[in-house]
């Protein structure tokens, strides 16, 4: 099979669209989709400070990679790598150096942060001590959350105005499938490609929604991106693994279902979402940051945890 672009051999084909590529032109088309995602949606400005959330995956590292090329075009844009440690013994501390390796390469300042540093445990003993209190939290709950929150405060800290998320096509299909079956309405509405602009919270950006998975592993072999293989060892214990089995066998029978329900999910917000009033951001009392609620979830787990006093 040759490549639509030339006569040199396809070393893919893009079942859902038909398409064969050659190593050069599938590199291209994937870099050409992650420049349309980013007009389509109005991601980024000339002249932005973009904190890219890099945890040594191949995603991330594919991200900062094509952000990179990007943004060689916009001297007055300002690229950081930011890597969150949660402190996985055995597995996280490979990935920061590839992360490290990476963004030097790439001539981006690397910045670590830790939740050590930041809650003053890692999430391995956080997760023991849920375990030990007979909380309903799971692994992916805590660290979900309280990466959410290190990532915004480095962004703001470092003086970011967008940070960029590596949420590939199956991450975005996974998250609307796991909120229809929480019955989260409220999470379902607010997971944007770009989040609005609200004071105390860094606008992200998804620059990657639009590729799929699969796409992004071989773009980064045939990139020469070393990243790191292994899953988290937390991931099986989540509803969302089961997600992405039930949707990966959807995609082997019927091709692009995974972009079907992504359009659905976009259909649906821009449905109803103007119709929505606007949720006010109070502060958190806690820790100052902007909460939906009196107390932001970050802190609500690390009370529960007992890393943080919260008077009633």
């Amino acid at each position: 099979m040759k490549c639509i672009r030339c006569d040199r051999e396809a070393v893919y084909f893009r079942v859902y669209s038909g398409e064969a590529y050659c190593a050069r032109h599938f590199a291209s088309s994937i870099e050409d989709k992650v420049r349309a995602t980013i007009r389509r949606y109005r991601m980024l400005d000339i002249d932005d400070r973009i904190a890219v959330g890099v945890s040594g995956g191949k995603d991330s590292l594919t991200l900062l990679r094509i952000l990179v090329k990007i943004e060689r075009s916009f001297p007055k844009a300002k690229l950081y790598a930011v890597t969150i440690d949660e402190g996985i013994e055995g597995y996280r501390r490979e990935s920061i150096e590839l992360a490290s390796r990476e963004a030097s390469k790439l001539g981006v300042e690397h910045i670590v942060v830790s939740f050590r540093e930041l809650y003053g445990l890692t999430l391995d003993l956080m997760v023991e001590e849920a375990r030990r209190r007979n909380l309903k939290l799971t692994p992916c709950s805590i660290c979900g959350v309280l990466r959410r929150k290190a990532l915004n405060y480095t962004a703001v800290r470092i003086g970011a105005n967008k940070l960029a998320t590596a949420h590939n096509l199956d991450d975005e299909a996974q998250t609307f499938v796991v909120n229809i079956l929480h019955g989260d309405l409220f999470r379902l509405i607010r997971t944007k490609p770009v989040t609005d602009r609200r004071e105390g919270f860094v606008q992200r950006i998804k620059p990657l929604r639009e590729i799929p998975e699969k796409e992004i592993a071989l773009y980064a072999y045939l990139e020469s991106i070393e990243f790191q293989s292994e899953p988290c060892p937390y991931r099986g214990l989540s509803l969302r693994n089961d997600v992405r089995v039930f949707l990966n066998t959807l995609e082997e029978k019927h091709p692009g279902i995974k972009f079907t329900v992504v359009r659905i999910w976009d259909n649906i917000r821009s449905t109803i979402e103007k119709d929505l009033p606007q949720v006010e951001l109070r502060t958190c009392r806690v820790c100052g940051d902007p909460s939906i609620s009196d107390v932001c979830s970050g802190c609500s787990i690390l009370a529960a945890l007992g890393l943080k006093d919260i008077e009633v």
